[in-house]
């Protein structure tokens, strides 16, 4: 992979995707370590540097801050910078590799539970119907009803 340039085509398997990450991090490390180093040499550097002919208290140390801020902020960018294709590797992943697996497993799931209702409501249907008020309990409630229905 290293003589080829890196394609959208070629990352889309997570093997693939992990030999970059892999190239990357051994690439940028190295690049941070650095940075971070030569930060840290600079901030003794500066901190041995006199104050200058018309400073203000504590203005040395504020140049020094403002001048090497961009220095350790770089070395910061980098390992966000892995941070990122980290996360860009397990979004992947998630996205567009385990999302229609778990769609497909809704789908599997919904279905089931349609054909479960379908079942219970054939049970249903087909057990037979008992009314609480068939033949001998109508006769029973007969008077009542009718009193009810003459009053109202």
């Amino acid at each position: 992979m290293t003589a080829q340039k890196w394609t959208p085509d070629i990352l889309q398997t997570p093997t693939n995707r992990a030999i970059h990450l892999e190239q990357r991090r051994a690439q940028l490390h190295p690049i941070v370590d650095d940075l971070r180093r030569l930060a840290r040499e600079m901030k003794a550097e500066v901190g041995e540097i006199e104050r200058l002919p018309g400073d203000l208290p504590g203005q040395p140390s504020l140049r020094a801050w403002h001048t090497l801020r961009p220095l350790f902020k770089a070395a910061d960018d980098i390992e966000a910078a892995l941070a990122d294709l980290i996360a860009f590797n397990a979004r992947y992943q998630r996205s567009y590799e385990e999302l229609p697996e778990k769609r497909e497993e809704k789908r599997d799931a919904k279905r089931q539970r349609k054909e479960l209702a379908k079942g219970v409501q054939q049970q249903i249907e087909a057990s037979p119907a008992t009314e609480t008020n068939s033949g001998g309990d109508k006769s029973r409630f007969d008077d009542v009803f009718n009193g009810l229905r003459k009053g109202a």
